[in-house]
Order: C-alpha cells, then sequence, then structure tokens
C-alpha cells in the first residue's frame, strides 16, 4: 500500500530564477564537476561569457577580447558596443531579458535563450559586470546572484565594451580548478573559428589566419600525413579534411563559432558527405569503417536559431539552417559532394593518396577478420568463466540512464587480486566496475590493431569497455587506471596509456580516460586521521596532531582496507585526467615514453614518483636492471 502524503497549496512554491538556477544547476550548465573534465561546470561558465563577446565579434564590433584566470577569478573583455547602460542589471540578472531575442541584433548568435549570463550569476560566490558605452559606464556587482551595489551611470575614459569578472560558487563547485590545457584548447577554437580575432589570455596572445586550416596544422605538426589538408570554404560553412596513421577517428565541430564538444547533426552530415562524395568519385563501395579510419577532420557551420540537445550547446540537434526550415544535411552534403569532389579532380594526387589509405585500412580489417572472429568467441566464454571484470548495474551508453548517473558511471583497471579485492568491496556497485589484469600488460607500442586480437589481456579489456567499433557504446564514461604508486605501479600506467593511444586515442581525446590518486599515508593518533597524498601533506598533518602520530605508508593499493578504499573512491574521489592539449601529437609521444629512449623513460617514472623513497628505491632498481643487461 503506497505511503500518504499530504499535497496541499503549501507544497506548491514559486522560485525566483536565482533560486532555480542554484537548485537545478545542471539544467543551465550539464555537469558540475571539479574542472578535471573540458565540460565540467566551470568551463561553461567561462565559456557562456566569451560567448557573448564573439557574438559581438562576429556583428562586427571589436577586434579583441582580454581574458584573466587567477586562482579561480576569471575576467573577461570585450570590446564591443557594451551593454546598453540603462539595462546592465537586468541584462544579467533577469531571466528572459537580453539583446538576442532581436534576431536582427544577433542572426547567427552562439545564445539565444537570456540565460547564460545570468546562470553565471546566480553559480558565482561573487560576479561583477561593467559596461562601457560612449564615454560612460555602469558598473553592479552580485553575490549568488543577489545584487550587492550598483552604481550610478558615471563618466569614463574605457573605450566601448563589457567586462565581467566572476568566482565561481564552492558551495557549488567543491574543490574546483581549471586546468590550463582545457581553457587553452577552448581559446584556441574560438581563435580558429573567428579568423583576425585576437585573444589575450594570461599574458599570451591566440590568433589565427586560416581558421580551421591552422588548427589541424597545429594538432597534425610532426605527425604522419597521408596527403596535404584539404581546405573548403563557402558561405557559412568551412571544413578541413586528411588522414593519419592512427586508428579510429578525430573530428572536430563548430557552429556559430561555439565547439560542440560531443558533435551533432552537423558532424553526423559532414561524415556521411566524406562517405557518399568517396564512394562516387572512386566509384567503389567501400565500408564506411575503412573511410574514416585514420580521419582527421573539423567542420564549421553557421546557421540561424541554432537548437542544441542542453543549455551547455556541446551537441547539435537542429536539421534545418533557418527558420524557415532549409534542410541542414542538404546543405553540408551538397556542399562537400560538389567541393570535395572537385579539389579530389583537381588534385590527382592527394586522390591517389586517399585512395591509398582506404585501401589499407581494407587490407588491415580484412587481415584480422578470422582473428577478431575468433578473438569475439573467446571474449564471450571468459566473460562466463572469470571474474576479471566485476561489472556494474548502469552503464554509460544506456540512452534512457539520466545524465547525472551516465556520467557517474565508472570503470577502474587495476592488477593483483589485493588491491582488485578492495576496490571491488569498497565500490559503488550500481555505478562503478573493476577490471583485474594478470600482471603487466603487453607492451604494443608499434604494432598493429591485429595484436588487440590475439592477446588475450588486451582483448578481453576492449570487450568490457565496448569500444571495438568506436565509442557509441562505450559501456563507462570514467575510464580509470588505478596502480600502485610506485616503479611497477608506474610502469603499467604508461603499458595501459600505451595500449589506449595507440588503438583507441578518440577515448582519449574525447575525456574519458583517468588516474586514480590514492593517498601515500595515514596519519593519526586516537581522536584524528588524515590522509596524506604527499609528503608536504604528510608532514602537515604530523604539526596538527599532538604527540607522536601512527604514520602508515600505503605501499600498494592492496593495503588500504576496503572501508578506507570507500572514501577515496566515493564523493571525494581523486581523479587526474589523461589531457591530450593542441600540442600532444600522439606518434611523438608514445616514441617518446615508449619507444628505445630507455633512459628517459626511465627518468620520468622516477621523476613522477611522489615521494623521495620510492624515487630513491627505483633508482636502485633501474640501476640494477642496467648492469644486468
Amino acid at each position: 500500500m503506497a505511503q500518504e502524503h499530504n499535497y496541499t497549496e503549501e507544497n506548491i512554491r514559486s522560485l525566483d530564477w536565482k533560486e532555480h538556477i542554484r537548485l537545478r544547476p545542471g539544467m543551465y550548465i550539464g555537469k558540475l564537476g571539479d574542472g578535471s573534465h573540458i565540460d565540467d561546470g566551470i568551463y561553461i561558465l567561462l565559456k557562456e561569457i566569451i560567448d557573448n563577446c564573439i557574438d559581438e565579434y562576429v556583428m562586427g564590433y571589436g577586434r579583441e577580447i582580454d581574458i584573466e584566470v587567477q586562482d579561480g577569478l576569471v575576467r573577461v573583455r570585450d570590446y564591443g558596443r557594451g551593454i546598453p547602460l540603462g539595462k546592465v542589471v537586468e541584462c544579467v540578472s533577469q531571466i528572459n531579458t537580453g539583446g538576442k531575442y532581436d534576431s536582427k541584433a544577433f542572426k547567427k548568435s552562439v545564445g539565444l535563450n537570456g540565460v547564460g549570463t545570468k546562470a553565471v550569476n546566480a553559480l558565482s560566490a561573487y560576479f561583477k559586470v561593467e559596461a562601457f558605452r560612449d564615454g560612460k559606464v555602469k558598473t553592479a556587482e552580485f553575490e549568488r546572484g543577489n545584487l550587492l551595489r550598483e552604481n550610478n551611470i558615471r563618466p569614463t575614459g574605457e573605450v566601448n565594451g563589457t567586462e565581467i569578472q566572476f568566482r565561481a560558487d564552492e558551495k557549488i563547485f567543491s574543490k574546483f580548478r581549471y586546468m590550463q590545457e582545457f581553457v587553452e584548447s577552448r581559446i584556441w577554437h574560438y581563435a580558429y573559428l573567428n579568423a583576425g580575432l585576437r585573444i589575450h589570455y594570461n599574458g599570451k596572445t591566440y590568433v589565427s589566419k586560416n581558421g580551421l586550416k591552422d588548427m589541424l596544422e597545429r594538432r597534425t605538426d610532426g605527425e604522419h600525413l597521408n596527403y596535404p589538408i584539404v581546405h573548403l570554404r563557402g558561405d557559412d560553412i568551412e571544413c578541413v579534411l586528411t588522414h593519419g596513421s592512427q586508428y579510429g577517428e578525430q573530428y572536430y565541430s563548430f557552429v556559430n563559432g561555439q565547439f560542440t564538444s560531443q558533435g551533432g547533426t552537423h558532424l553526423n552530415y559532414f561524415r556521411e558527405a566524406i562517405v557518399k562524395t568517396v564512394r562516387e568519385f572512386y566509384k567503389k563501395d567501400f565500408d564506411v569503417r575503412d573511410i574514416h579510419t585514420g580521419a582527421i577532420g573539423a567542420i564549421s557551420v553557421r546557421i540561424e536559431e541554432p537548437v542544441f540537445e542542453s543549455q551547455t550547446k556541446t551537441k547539435l540537434g537542429s536539421t534545418t539552417t533557418s527558420p524557415e526550415g532549409a534542410s541542414l544535411r542538404s546543405f553540408i552534403v551538397d556542399f562537400i559532394s560538389k567541393e570535395l569532389d572537385l579539389y579530389l579532380h583537381q588534385n590527382p594526387e592527394t586522390a591517389k593518396e586517399l585512395q591509398s589509405r582506404i585501401l589499407q585500412s581494407e587490407r588491415e580489417r580484412k587481415e584480422i577478420a578470422g582473428i577478431k572472429k575468433l578473438a569475439n568467441q573467446r571474449a564471450k566464454k571468459a566473460n562466463l568463466h572469470n571474474k576479471k571484470l566485476r561489472d556494474c548495474k548502469y552503464h554509460y551508453c544506456d540512452s534512457k540512464l539520466k545524465p547525472e548517473l551516465a556520467n557517474a558511471t565508472t570503470v577502474f583497471i587495476t592488477e593483483g587480486d589485493s588491491a582488485s579485492g578492495s576496490i571491488t568491496k569498497a565500490r559503488n556497485p550500481e555505478l562503478q566496475a573493476v577490471f583485474s589484469l594478470r600482471g603487466k600488460p603487453l607492451n604494443c607500442f608499434g604494432m598493429t590493431k591485429k595484436i588487440v586480437y590475439e592477446n588475450e589481456e588486451l582483448n578481453l579489456l576492449q570487450h568490457a569497455l565496448d569500444i571495438e567499433d568506436g565509442l557509441e557504446s562505450l559501456r563507462f564514461n570514467n575510464v580509470v587506471i588505478a596502480t600502485d604508486a610506485d616503479v611497477d605501479g608506474m610502469h603499467i600506467r604508461l603499458l595501459l596509456l600505451t595500449f589506449f593511444l595507440q588503438f583507441f586515442p578518440e577515448l582519449v581525446r574525447n575525456g574519458h580516460l583517468f588516474i586514480l590518486e590514492t593517498p601515500l599515508f595515514r596519519v593519526r593518533d586516537k581522536q584524528t586521521t588524515y590522509y596524506c597524498y604527499s609528503e608536504a601533506e604528510k608532514q602537515l598533518a604530523i604539526t596538527k596532531l599532538r604527540g607522536k602520530p601512527e604514520i602508515t605508508r600505503f605501499k600498494g593499493l592492496g593495503e588500504i582496507s576496503p572501508d578506507e578504499f570507500s572514501g577515496f573512491i566515493g564523493q571525494d574521489i581523486r581523479l587526474e585526467p589523461v589531457v591530450l592539449s593542441d600540442d600532444s601529437h600522439i606518434e611523438k609521444v608514445l616514441e617518446y615514453y615508449m619507444g628505445k629512449n630507455t633512459s628517459e623513460r626511465q627518468e620520468f617514472i622516477i621523476g613522477n614518483l611522489r615521494t623521495d623513497l620510492d624515487r630513491i628505491a627505483a633508482s636502485e632498481a633501474l640501476a640494477e636492471l642496467h648492469e644486468a643487461r
């Protein structure tokens, strides 16, 4: 029998704008996060403010933007028209108030709902807006959306524009930090999509002359490309394409100057158009996978009133280019079909190299077809009879799963029975899984994907994640490498990184790979316990405790009890993201860490251990190994 609950007028609540945003922040900025993922909330706050500056530039006002991020405080200054002085407070604190509802003023704007800046205001412990317009300035300051002070309009010598300062509220964004790589990556995207715009960020200037071509050249600098970058431009559309030697595919998509990290309809149509054009040009029905394998490309479109799948604008849902209903699919497919076909006819050498790359992928796919079938049978049998994967109840690929649950799905990849046993007992079985390695995984540097199916350990790992044919069916949002903080653990970590970078780079580029940080020491007396992640934290803990505390050094994950482990993989979990910045090139990274330069790799392993004792022990062990050889 259902429990009775009174439901009366007293249960009905009316929230003001800031209360609703603070109560349901996910509706406005997606997941909160701590800054370890590029789509975490603090970067959405920054994006919302910069988007307004970009809209001014697109409309022809202001050619520079100043951005500073220091100790959590963000300052963004544009040199556009400036918010009309009589409406400054309303524009940053009243939902459904703004200039973007006037389509004549902002015809192809990123933000059209008048929500972004208000969300930043409501979710900031401190927020300040200054509008400079025609020799006058209006200033207002807020605290968590509440107006603190408002200055009267006064004269100024500043040029026109708007300046916003804010500090994200730590009551909502717990222990957040801005990662330099993520901020810089977003700023580069703005520069590439707005050729000629100069963005000054923390003393460095970002500018692009050739748009998306500059982006691909920077991302592929020094890597082997099968043919020169194809760069196509038209009215409201720009795209670039090439093929490299890596596995998987690497596409980027943009709408109205906004980076859509999760793609959307425009990216789907772009990929479709490439397949269509290639098949028609070569008059052969190539497999889709062979055409996209090794592809590196990007597309940017500008459309009226874009429809995104969420307020964070990371995935486009539009199927039309304007309110009149012109097809976005036809716009993209027709453009690519015409311009890419023309380019291939005019550049026969490029056409030859593209065909060669596709045929190479086709040969490799057919070569491993038999091995793949046998490996899949072994994987299914292994899943029935062993416990390598302690699975969880919910999975990232479940379309019916709520976003907050999908984002929390995690698999810990660890080595050894004791470590996997501790994590298994401490985990949340609904959202956290454990994959147990048997010793050190194979060093697959320089090998072909055939080895993934021939090596049982690697084959079972790719099946556990379900990434064999791409990320569409990825079962866990967070793939976490959990190894001991010693030289062996660091070596296993490098071997796993090699595996993912070599064969599944899109897993890394899309922000799914992390390193688990666990405490090195436990410092306690009879009343208080401190868990310390570094020597400095240990020394601080010792000074806080009276008398002679008990100090325990956790040499391996298996030495941490399940009860303690639950605190380290729960709400306060510390994950270090594996980030490939715009300057990171996979071939160079793998060659440096897994190639013949063993001394440099040894120095890296030793240098990244977290205690002096570990470094000394590692140095001695590596020296003995060197002498033995």
